[in-house]
């Protein structure tokens, strides 16, 4: 069966390792006749969350009108959501933070977000506790929001650009398509 799957990027790098990977899971999720929809979102304008509680007041699910509004309705509309990133100085990288923390916006609006399927994909160096900082936070979210975690990639010893082509963190990607 065809599902509606999320991408959600967080590297800056559009050569990097995690981009690698996630080109491998896109690739090998429309052959499976996924319908995939992807966001960078380091090149996108979202801010974090003010924590203001108006969300879904203005018909959108954000009050401060920024690009997390295109994304809302996507993330609304999926089977599944994947999320992919680099760790950054041991945590969530910015460039998809605000996107995480914005996801509240559905909960506050009283969407139905829960029944979803959520991944991670992410790398870094050689010491894989390194990505807990990553990993852990992801998996509460999936818990909180109710959301089934179908699979988890976590590629060590990637730390520099290229360094996944060392390792088998595409073909572990492409095989958690594979699986979703």
């Amino acid at each position: 069966m065809s599902k509606k799957i999320v991408v959600i990027t967080g590297s800056p790098r559009k050569n990097g390792n995690s981009f690698a990977m996630t080109d491998a899971f896109i690739k090998a999720a429309e052959t499976k006749g996924h319908a995939v929809t992807r966001f960078d979102a380091a090149f996108k304008k979202v801010g974090g969350c003010h924590a203001c509680e108006t969300c879904y007041s203005t018909g959108k699910a954000c009050t401060f009108d920024d690009d997390f509004n295109a994304i809302a309705p996507a993330i609304l509309e999926a089977d599944a959501i994947v999320f992919t990133m680099p760790v950054y100085w041991y945590s969530i990288p910015a460039q998809i933070k605000g996107v995480i923390d914005r996801i509240y916006s559905l909960v506050v609006g009283g969407k139905d977000i829960s029944g979803n399927e959520c991944a991670l994909i992410t790398c870094e160096e050689d010491d894989m506790s390194v990505m807990d900082g990553v990993r852990i936070p992801m998996e509460r979210m999936c818990a909180l929001n109710k959301w089934k975690m179908v699979g988890e990639v976590l590629v060590p010893g990637v730390l520099n650009v290229g360094n996944v082509a060392k390792t088998d963190g595409c073909e572990k990607a492409a095989a958690l398509a594979r699986a979703i």
